[in-house]
């Protein structure tokens, strides 16, 4: 049994755990705190933010202490007690069904979130080749299209070492160029230019225009989402109580200073009226290449940022599905047809049908006016998805320690109560507001907007999830031998 297997069954005492895990595999804080970082920091999001100006640093704490510490502490407590991740978890802390609710969503919102991911990977390609590009609906689509299914290839050979490449995006496509920017921002302020936006005490606050001025900091929960991933670590650590809070917290402050300072740096560089929420980062580096005469560095950056989202893609994309694999064998909830592996016990099924509601869903990027206002439609869907699978393990955190509240816990939430307290309430206000069309998208149907985001999240997070549940039957459970003969003959192929 290993260190995390150890901490996450809870069975045995603390004492007697720990004298068994040899300690080679322990881990120390500080490595927790780089691998949470690298697995949530992302440059991404900063465009969004930049419109902002200098609130923007309001607008990424408030998350923070919301929603990602919340988040990574009652993760931390479920998942150094039961093993299962958060099908288990909500399983045992409320029912079955709302379990597969849980594991559900967390595999649903990748449908979203890859049109999301690819359509930036889009408009940074288009830097590459040509800018005019960028504002391509067309071109976002066929993007998205090729190198989803380029990426469904690739995953479903069972290719090795696709982890290297995403653990090296976080230097090549994250810090090397969050850091260039943000040095070349100062050294462009230093010079005496005026920054594009305001950077007096007099903006450390959102205006207030009525609730869609604020509606894009729902997007800032999908940039600290994945903490529940994360906390399965936790059982690593030789002193979790200690050593786990001090983790995240230096992950914390690392995680925001990624976020902070590249959004700051573009509203410096980029006027928010002329910022694209996929192309703004590239537009940032154009304008200050140019600052320095060296534009030349452009599409190299553009390579760099397109390489590291590649890699975190294709980490992403047999994560969730396989967790959903797992349960749908157990319980039966989804078709035999979707829970077959291919030769190289990789669920290409389900991979395939994903990739085709993503194709569909790529589409909206060629008939949406905006390929901004497409963009943060799907990440509004990915997160409100997201979203209901943490309101579930809120409340199944506060239900497992009412009914088993003296079994062996690795670490222990403290305040656990009022942390799930504040993570369900700002979790349940980040899924409402996400309905109020954005200030920056004013000019659209919000009948149109209603709809479309509506009909993404609720149907995709609660309708299917409901029939496949509802029309289960009994023969969709794979039982024990079977699953013992199909991995029997993919070991013999």
């Amino acid at each position: 049994m290993s260190a995390i297997d150890a901490a996450a069954d809870g069975a045995v005492p603390k004492g007697t755990a720990r004298a068994k895990v040899p300690a080679r595999a322990w881990i120390s804080w500080t490595a927790l705190a780089l691998m949470t970082t690298s697995s949530v920091a992302s440059l991404r999001p900063s465009p969004t933010m930049a419109m902002y100006g200098l609130a923007c640093v309001f607008l990424y704490l408030v998350p923070a202490l919301v929603f990602l510490l919340p988040t990574s502490l009652v993760s931390a407590e479920l998942a150094s007690s039961w093993k299962g991740g958060v099908y288990r978890w909500v399983s045992l802390g409320i029912s079955k069904p709302m379990g597969f609710l849980a594991v559900w969503c967390q595999f649903a919102m990748t449908i979203f979130y890859y049109p999301s991911l690819l359509g930036f990977v889009a408009s940074t390609l288009a830097y590459v080749i040509n800018p005019a590009l960028a504002a391509s609906g067309v071109w976002t689509a066929c993007v998205i299209v090729v190198v989803y299914w380029a990426g469904v290839w690739i995953s479903s050979r069972g290719t090795s070492g696709v982890a290297g490449l995403a653990s090296g995006g976080l230097i090549i496509g994250t810090l090397v160029p969050g850091a260039v920017l943000v040095i070349l921002g100062l050294i462009f302020l230093g010079q005496g230019n005026a920054s594009a936006a305001p950077m007096d005490s007099d903006h450390l606050l959102p205006a207030w225009a009525g609730l869609a001025s604020l509606v894009l900091i729902v997007n800032n929960f999908l940039s600290y989402s994945g903490m529940e991933m994360n906390a399965v670590h936790v059982g690593s650590l030789k002193d979790p109580a200690k050593q786990f809070p001090k983790a995240i917290f230096l992950a914390m402050g690392l995680v925001l200073v990624i976020f902070i300072l590249p959004a700051l740096a573009i509203s410096w560089i980029v006027p928010a009226e002329q910022l694209s929420l996929t192309a703004g980062i590239m537009q940032a580096f154009e304008t200050i290449f140019a600052e320095f005469g060296t534009q030349w560095l452009t599409p190299i950056f553009g390579v760099m940022l397109v390489a590291a989202s590649l890699g975190g893609m294709l980490t992403w994309l047999a994560g969730p599905s396989k967790g959903l694999l797992l349960i749908s064998r157990q319980e039966g909830y989804l078709p035999p047809v979707l829970q077959r592996l291919n030769k190289n016990g990789i669920q290409q099924n389900i991979l395939v049908a994903q990739g085709l509601v993503t194709t569909v869903i790529a589409l909206g990027y060629a008939l949406v006016p905006s390929v901004s206002s497409a963009y943060w439609i799907f990440s509004v869907i990915t997160t409100q998805v997201y979203l209901i699978m943490y309101l579930l393990m809120f409340v199944a955190a506060v239900q497992l320690r009412r009914k088993d509240p003296g079994r062996a816990r690795g670490y222990r939430a403290p305040l656990l109560k009022t942390l799930c307290g504040v993570g369900f309430t700002a979790s349940l206000a980040a899924l409402l507001v996400g309905f109020v069309p954005p200030s920056q998208f004013g000019g659209g149907n919000t009948l149109v907007y209603l709809a479309i985001v509506g009909g993404g999240a609720l149907g995709l997070g609660l309708l299917v999830p409901f029939l496949f549940y509802r029309l289960r039957k009994p023969s969709w459970k794979l039982s024990e031998n079977t699953e013992n003969t199909e991995n029997t003959e993919e070991a013999a192929t």
